[in-house]
């Protein structure tokens, strides 16, 4: 029994009980994320035998990706910070409530969307539904969207894939998703490790509502001013997607894509960055003791060429720092876009990005100049001893005598 929704407390065995439960040679046995009850498990049998004999880059087929529920131990992703911001529930529990499941996992710097979608065609599990531009110029097409052919249940089967390496799964199982991510493989430029893209990836419920002003589920679209239920067709509340069944609601789905793709990239450059401090930290042990620094000026610059490129992508290439010009006149689909990007903090977590960077700025700088100046020392000391060997050859050359050395004439001839 569930004595928090009840507004009780749980007895003193109940707790007692839980905290037995809780320890650690129990919780690791435990399953974050409980796919028993899945619904689509049976019927995607077909989809994956089909895709596992689709070879990689490598000519190889490709290995079976981890379970996309369970929850990794990734070195690259700090769990401490990482769990405390996903606010995630139980797919038991929302199945219950009519929940569907959004996946989301950026595995690549960017996609080749064209050879993409020539792939797919050529596989003939899905079809092409929208191939188009985000970009305020409309030029390259940066957003595929593809429904699956072959129902399997009530409710559509889609996928978004974005060029910046970020793939949306609606309403797609575990083992369909690790199928298309395995089929992704061939089309990415710079691949992350399967570690990083399971550990930070994102799973949001969504399900679907009706056009008509209708109350759903009671407290799930509680009585909020946001919610106008007879002209929104699509809207966020408490951590969940609702959208209308209509045939032409990609443009929401794509909303709520966008947001989701837009968190898990940040969560990516996150993990590297984590990374590039704990690379660093030694350099800062060493400047605290006074002792030479263990690194090199190639290795340095190219440190600080890795933390540049970081910010740039930060804040110049995504659109982390504002919303997309795509919604410039979207008022609708920029509200949602916006409320969103809130629930997961995007705006906060650039900031605290920006901080880190910049501290991390310093220390390059720092190390550089100190570098610098133990290389011009290194050069004034040879030029000096160079001097000095020039000056002691001077010295020998004026204590040393001076040989003459006799002139040898010849005999001139004596017969006249």
């Amino acid at each position: 029994m569930n004595f928090a929704r009840l507004g009780l407390e749980a007895p003193l065995f109940f707790r007692s009980f839980r905290s037995r439960l809780q320890s650690p040679s129990l919780a690791n046995k435990t399953r974050w994320l409980s796919t028993a009850k899945h619904p689509i498990v049976t019927s995607s049998a077909a989809v994956s035998s089909t895709f596992k004999k689709l070879p990689t880059s490598g000519g190889s087929v490709s290995k079976q990706l981890p379970i996309i529920d369970e929850r990794m131990e990734n070195h690259l992703s700090p769990t401490r910070t990482r769990l405390l911001r996903k606010k995630r529930l139980a797919i038991d529990e929302l199945s219950a409530l009519g929940f569907l499941n959004t996946r989301g996992y950026t595995t690549a710097d960017e996609y080749n969307l064209e050879e993409l979608q020539a792939a797919l065609k050529e596989q003939n599990l899905y079809e092409t539904k929208r191939f188009f531009s985000t970009d305020s110029l409309d030029g390259e097409h940066n957003v595929l969207y593809v429904a699956a052919k072959y129902q399997t249940g009530q409710h559509p089967r889609e996928i978004f894939f974005f060029r910046e390496g970020s793939v949306i799964f609606w309403n797609c199982t575990d083992i369909e998703a690790n199928n298309v991510l395995n089929f992704l493989r061939s089309f990415e430029r710079e691949s992350y490790v399967s570690a990083l893209i399971h550990g930070e990836s994102e799973m949001m419920p969504y399900t679907y509502i009706p056009a008509a002003p209708v109350d759903v589920e009671g407290d799930l679209v509680a009585e909020s001013s946001d919610y106008n239920a007879s002209t929104s067709r699509a809207f966020f509340q408490n951590g969940k997607f609702f959208v209308t069944a209509d045939t032409d609601n990609f443009l929401y789905k794509y909303t709520f894509s966008n947001a989701m793709a837009q968190s898990i990239k940040l969560g990516i450059w996150e993990a590297q960055l984590d990374r590039y401090i704990d690379s660093m930290e030694y350099l800062t042990e060493d400047l605290k003791r006074g002792r030479r620094l263990r690194i090199s000026r190639a290795a340095m610059l190219r440190k600080t060429g890795e933390l540049f490129a970081l910010r740039h992508q930060i804040n110049l290439s995504s659109d982390l720092l504002d919303a997309p010009d795509f919604y410039w006149d979207r008022e609708e689909l920029e509200g949602i876009y916006l409320q969103v990007c809130s629930y997961f903090s995007i705006s906060r977590r650039t900031k605290v990005m920006n901080e880190k960077i910049n501290h991390c700025v310093e220390l390059a700088e720092l190390v550089s100049h100190n570098l610098n100046d133990a290389h011009h020392i290194r050069l004034e000391w040879m030029i000096i001893i160079l001097i000095m060997v020039e000056v002691g050859f001077e010295v020998l050359h004026f204590i040393t005598p001076e040989k003459h050395s006799l002139e040898v004439l010849p005999l001139s001839d004596s017969k006249h």
